[in-house]
């Protein structure tokens, strides 16, 4: 059975449409040890996962991509010239893990945070109560409604 997830994306740095030419891409730079958490504990291929674009105008939830690899060692974390190297994580115990994905379907329009506030049904979405984290569980009715929304 699939679980349902919320990556955040800014779309300056990386975008639904990047995601959508190259078709697959690895998921780094998570540093933040709630995500990272979720990525090794909970996350599995063949999970969805809705990909919203923060930092935008408006931010919202722009398509869906899918899990195609489990958490395995975010490179960046070893690499000293990369913004996100760490130098307490190590290869024989990595502190930072990675998962990748790939584009599944762009929306016709973005589904906007505003317009997720405003569902009663969704107030207890993650993405609500705590906007920042970057990996986000989804129950299944919010992904349904969501994915509704994006399609209309």
């Amino acid at each position: 059975m699939a679980n349902y997830w919320l990556f955040k994306s800014e779309p300056s740095a990386y975008s639904i449409d990047d995601l959508k030419k190259e078709k697959r891409t690895c998921w780094d730079g998570i540093r933040n040890y709630q995500a990272r958490n979720l990525i090794r504990d909970e996350i599995r291929k063949g999970d969805r996962v809705l990909f919203y674009h923060s930092r935008a105008s408006p931010p919202g939830v722009v398509g869906l991509a899918r899990v195609v690899r489990e958490a395995y060692p975010d490179d960046t974390a070893f690499d000293r010239k990369h913004p996100q190297f760490d130098l307490k994580s190590k290869r024989d115990d990595p502190t930072w893990l990675m998962v990748d994905i790939e584009w599944e379907e762009t929306f016709p329009r973005a589904v906007s945070l505003a317009e997720i506030q405003a569902v009663p049904q969704l107030k207890g979405m993650v993405l609500v109560n705590n906007s920042r984290l970057s990996v986000q569980p989804v129950q299944k009715k919010e992904f349904e409604r969501i994915l509704k929304m994006g399609r209309s």
